[in-house]
């Protein structure tokens, strides 16, 4: 299974949908919580080509975008591919 991480602030409710979400698969992720500027931010930025809004999701080395690029993903029914290879 890959490693899932997700670049969250605490107040954000498309983090809260998009975390929720992958809970209901009942797979692991890690958390990065982004709600002050720092290095994890920066990290972000650079990691998901300059896209500054929350959440953004890797599984993998894939990025997968945000919330409504997770959600896609699990309607076109790749979501489950993606979290099991």
């Amino acid at each position: 299974m890959p490693t899932i991480e997700i670049y969250t602030k605490s107040t954000c409710p498309y983090c809260w949908r998009a975390q929720a979400l992958l809970d209901s698969k009942g797979v692991e992720y890690k958390r990065i919580p982004i709600d002050w500027s720092g290095p994890e931010r920066q990290t972000m930025i650079q990691r998901a080509g300059g896209r500054t809004t929350v959440p953004q999701i890797f599984i993998g080395d894939r990025h997968v975008g945000g919330c409504d690029d997770l959600f896609a993903l699990e309607r076109a029914g790749r979501l489950d591919e993606l979290i099991a290879a």
